[in-house]
């Protein structure tokens, strides 16, 4: 398997294993590309311990390293979903947030690895693309919701 030039590398405790398969079963072209096993003892591991997972999540190549304890993930880095319809946005939303997960504010949960998502309606992030008083009031909307209501995103774009 050939290494792709560019990786997301996340760094996870002791579970990137487990994150990688949560994904590769969540989310559609998604997969688990390879594990490795450490060669050697390391500070947060032992030899034949797995060490890094390779995975794609929704095409995207990632590297999970079980580098323990030190870094934790912070929403300074997250996954950002674009769904179709509230199906969709459920589907993911209640996957990760009934995982472990948490939810959060405006679209962001975090699963019970730290990382975070955004899982995104389509139809707001077009809103606000548009700029204007059609923006303003779907920003408004969104701001007092955790998981984003697609037909209160409608409603509010309609004014």
């Amino acid at each position: 398997m050939t290494t792709p030039k560019n990786i997301v590398c996340l760094w996870y405790e002791k579970d990137a294993e487990a994150a990688a398969r949560f994904y590769a079963e969540t989310f559609p072209n998604s997969s688990v590309d390879a594990v490795h096993n450490a060669p050697g003892d390391y500070p947060s591991g032992k030899a034949g311990g797995v060490l890094t997972v390779q995975f794609t999540v929704l095409g995207i190549p990632c590297l999970g390293l079980n580098g323990g304890p030190a870094f934790r993930q912070t929403e300074a880095f997250s996954f950002q979903i674009a769904t179709d319809d509230q199906q969709e946005t459920d589907r993911y939303w209640n996957a990760i947030v009934n995982n472990g997960g948490q939810e959060s504010a405006c679209g962001w949960c975090k699963d019970k690895w730290g990382v975070s998502w955004q899982i995104t309606p389509r139809v707001l992030t077009e809103a606000l693309a548009l700029g204007g008083e059609e923006a303003k009031r779907a920003f408004a909307a969104m701001m007092d919701m955790k998981k984003i209501d697609v037909a209160a995103i409608e409603a509010a774009r309609r004014g």
